[in-house]
């Protein structure tokens, strides 16, 4: 079965390197001025504006050659964009949106900009968009008098480019050198992926693919967008992770059984385990629940007074910064998720209490009659973020409890988001993990867990509503779709595991005499592999 898998494995590695990637660069040419700032494409050829020229330049997307030039309308031209008949730029100094004739670099029209800082601009068929760095929004207005229709927070705080491709709009940010495709309509940050400099500026689309303009290095940079890899992986860290399991008995009684189980972390998207893992003591039981989960079995009987226990496994694992390319529309639909994952995944039980008018309630409330499941999974993370914050108050509750509460630890968290997503019928489950804190040799007694969440087409896709508990869009979009390079995922579950119970990492049932006082301590300690 091992051998099976990471057969499975290769083949999904294999299948991933051989497409680009959202957002990896296809092709380069230098800009022809020093200052490029907008960018748009008018069906046969790139505009590209330049501040320090004042001029809009005519580009042959397939050499980089311009074919000509105008004058820029005023003097500090950023934003640019074509509405099938002419050309939109914006000015930074004059706080102007024009409307020019690129044949002749005529002014057919001047509105006011939304904003007092207009960078990037877009147009959506009806009306334009623009990327405000200063008030940190973006702006869909009228063409016709600059009456702002909606808008929406950035996703995060230095926006400069912006364009749209039919669907998303796309917009990058200047500090955090990423490009972001957002939802028009919510403002949702759906996909993140890396800028291909270090300053983007202007973004444009030509049917498909993406084109960036970054000031920094002079370069236009034509981006792959859609395509069939799934995921990327970066920022490899190797480790070893030492797991102790440690039962203090303080007497003055003896315990009289103790079962121990640490669970077996495997081969995943975002981790691969190296050779054997090493056990102390030597040659456990391997046993399987109904979920999947294998765990190695530590029996002890007669454990006197005044005795400290331990149960050790040493992982050597390499992990990676994964990162999800979702698009809506590529997703499934809840008839196409397999019947023996929503016969386990929609299970319902006493922590997450499914059919509870708390739960209903809220799902009722966020998803409404939403049926893409990627949407329905995003909606109620939504409404975790709006409705939930974070706070680590000791034990766990039901989730309709933590739900009425408004407040809850990460694994409270986890199961009403599970909860919800079952109520509205997509298969979720939770996976427990260690986590390195801060240096890469560390030591974690805290650990973490978040949701998965099945979507056709792409799998079981991580989502950890208590991290998505940010201010910036960005920020709660890194929270669904993606995980750092700081988790060792040791188990996958529905919860309720006769061997696992609702914990993770580990667990453990004993019996003792009477009037014995058992500690229990689990820690994990993380030592990079060079």
């Amino acid at each position: 079965m091992k051998k099976k898998l990471s057969v499975m494995m290769l083949a999904l590695f294999l299948f991933n390197t051989l497409w680009a990637h959202t957002g990896e660069v296809i092709k380069s040419f230098d800009t022809p001025g020093s200052c490029p700032t907008g960018l748009t494409y008018d069906g046969k050829s790139l505009w590209l504006a330049d501040r320090k020229a004042d001029k809009l330049f005519c580009i042959n997307p397939k050499s980089g050659k311009v074919i000509k030039s105008i004058d820029s309308p005023a003097y500090w031209p950023m934003g640019l964009c074509w509405d099938g008949e002419a050309l939109w730029n914006s000015d930074w100094k004059e706080q102007k949106i024009f409307k020019i004739d690129p044949k002749t670099g005529t002014i057919l029209k001047a509105v006011d900009a939304p904003e007092g800082s207009p960078r990037g601009l877009a147009w959506d068929g009806k009306y334009l968009w623009c990327a405000d760095e200063r008030a940190d929004k973006i702006i869909q207005f009228s063409p016709d008098d600059g009456t702002t229709i909606r808008e929406f927070r950035s996703p995060a705080s230095d926006p400069r480019g912006i364009c749209f491709d039919g669907t998303y709009l796309w917009v990058s940010d200047r500090i955090k050198d990423e490009i972001y495709m957002v939802d028009p309509e919510s403002g949702c940050v759906v996909l993140i992926t890396e800028a291909p400099g270090p300053f983007t500026r202007g973004l444009a689309f030509d049917g498909k693919n993406l084109w960036a303009a970054d000031y920094q290095n002079d370069k236009i940079y034509r981006l792959k967008v859609r395509d069939k890899k799934l995921f990327i992986r970066k920022n490899e860290r190797r480790a070893k992770v030492t797991l102790t399991h440690q039962v203090k008995n303080f007497g003055p009684n003896n315990i009289k059984t103790l079962d121990v189980h640490l669970a077996i972390p495997v081969d995943r998207d975002n981790q691969e385990i190296n050779g054997e893992i090493v056990y102390t003591p030597k040659h456990p039981k391997i046993v399987t629940d109904k979920w999947g989960q294998k765990t190695a079995l530590f029996s002890t009987k007669f454990i006197e007074a005044k005795t400290i226990q331990n149960v050790i496994s040493v992982v050597d694992a390499t992990i990676y910064e994964t990162r999800y390319f979702i698009f809506p529309d590529k997703v499934g639909s809840l008839s196409e998720i397999p019947k023996e994952v929503k016969n386990i995944y929609l299970e319902n039980n006493e922590k997450y209490q499914i059919k509870h008018p708390v739960i209903g309630d809220a799902v009722a409330k966020c998803v409404g009659d939403e049926k893409n499941p990627y949407w329905i999974a995003r909606k109620i993370f939504n409404y975790l973020i709006e409705n939930m914050y974070y706070e680590m108050v000791g034990g766990w509750n039901t989730a309709p409890t933590v739900l009425a509460r408004g407040n809850g630890s990460c694994s409270e968290y986890t199961f009403v988001y599970i909860a919800m997503c079952r109520a509205a019928g997509l298969p979720a489950r939770y996976v427990g993990s260690v986590v390195v804190r801060n240096d890469d040799a560390s030591m974690d007694d805290v650990f973490h867990r978040w949701a998965e969440v099945y979507l056709p087409n792409y799998g079981w896709i991580p989502v950890d509503p208590s991290g998505g508990d940010n201010k910036q869009p960005r920020d709660q979009a890194n929270y669904f779709g993606h995980l750092a390079n700081r988790f060792l995922i040791t188990t996958e579950s529905g919860g309720g595991s006769k061997t696992m119970g609702w914990t993770y990492n580990s667990n453990e049932f004993w019996t003792s005499e009477p009037q014995t006082k058992v500690e229990i301590e689990t820690i994990a300690e993380w030592e990079p592999v060079e």
